[in-house]
């Protein structure tokens, strides 16, 4: 797996990823960062930009291309374990069947900026975290617990079986603002065409909405997803 890009590259310095070598543009001024790789005692090579240009997938590099063991899951369990030990609000995400890794990045960079605990994919009909999820996350991918899973339902009666409240995001359903998002909370946001499936809606403790005031009456994923978890932490910052 390729890890192109400044930030991409330094996030997967710190993060989970297993890095086994790094190309650096010869002439690339970024010192800072050239140095971290130097002190982290992976293996780097320098190579002129043709070369790199030759090399990455993504053609937006910026001088740094890092090679990379695929991208490494978590189970469910361990993410719980290490949401607890952080506080009494775990907050988890739940993406029931996202097909577009724009989607899926761009929710990952949110949901790590937002604080989330962990985020549960589909194994079957999703995509799963790539080369273009990592690149659009801005590193996101490597600072943040995924866990990918074979049935989403069965993990929701798993975590209400953990005390977890599962609430799927979607239209016709209470206003989020409304809706008490304290103490260990699952949000279940559904796929580009098929929104929150109807058997996984059923298995929610309720479904909640976003208000809307436009003529447009549907959000993408991607915003409805920053929109609900940016209301999750207001409600918990609130006394």
């Amino acid at each position: 797996m390729l890890i192109e890009g400044k930030n991409q590259v330094e996030a997967a310095l710190t993060g989970d990823a297993t890095i086994e070598k790094i190309f650096i543009q010869r002439d690339v001024n970024n010192p800072q960062l050239v140095r971290k790789i130097k002190d982290s005692r992976i293996q780097y090579q320098f190579h002129e930009r043709s070369a790199m240009d030759r090399i990455s997938k993504s053609k937006n590099h910026q001088g740094f291309i890092a090679f990379a063991t695929d991208f490494k899951y978590h189970s469910l369990e361990d993410i719980i374990i290490t949401a607890q030990k952080t506080g009494s609000q775990p907050l988890l995400i739940i993406l029931d069947g996202i097909e577009d890794p724009h989607n899926l990045g761009s929710i990952i960079r949110t949901a790590e900026c937002m604080g989330v605990d962990g985020i549960i994919i589909p194994k079957n009909r999703a995509v799963a975290v790539n080369e273009t999820v990592i690149r659009v996350s801005s590193g996101a991918a490597s600072h943040i617990k995924i866990c990918k899973v074979t049935n989403i339902n069965q993990e929701i009666e798993y975590l209400k079986g953990k005390s977890f409240w599962v609430y799927a995001v979607e239209t016709g359903g209470v206003n989020i603002s409304q809706t008490n998002m304290k103490g260990p909370v699952a949000l279940v946001l559904g796929g580009e065409n098929t929104g929150v499936r109807h058997h996984t809606l059923k298995l929610c403790d309720g479904v909640v909405s976003i208000r809307m005031f436009g003529k447009t009456n549907s959000l993408n994923v991607g915003s409805a997803a920053a929109i609900a978890l940016y209301e999750v932490n207001r409600q918990r910052e609130s006394k």
